[in-house]
């Protein structure tokens, strides 16, 4: 799926998903990325997993998109982790009550040096 500034791709491996957002996410393009991501949480998906290592731009549509599908995979038992955001994104989210949204890092660790990001999947895996 795309729309002018964002390309989705999604790559699924039994009860996971890696999402994977390039370009801008902005109040035009926010609708795509909560779509994509009510599909994997109605359908059998467990683990979202959304690289956001190609996006340029996250408004408080973006953020907010995020927030109310982590908010929903809390609710039925799912994960829903981000990797790669944009600093500004990034900063945000470490600072509210969101760091689950970046790999769980506990708010004792938040001003320490930051491990690196997780492999969505492992190398090799199709």
């Amino acid at each position: 799926m795309s729309l002018p500034g964002l390309n989705v791709y999604r790559h699924d491996k039994r009860d996971r998903a890696l999402i994977t957002l390039a370009g801008e996410i902005d109040l035009t393009t926010a609708p795509l990325v909560s779509a994509s991501l009510r599909e994997c949480l109605y359908g059998s998906i467990r683990t979202i997993d959304i690289d956001l290592t190609a996006v340029t731009f996250c408004d408080v549509s973006g953020l907010n998109a995020f927030l109310h599908a982590a908010a929903q995979a809390t609710q039925t038992g799912r994960s829903l982790r981000l990797h790669h955001p944009p600093l500004a994104l990034r900063r945000i989210l470490s600072h509210g009550n969101s760091a689950l949204l970046l790999g769980g890092v506990p708010a004792s660790h938040r001003g320490s040096t930051p491990s690196p990001w997780p492999a969505p999947f492992p190398a090799g895996t199709p």
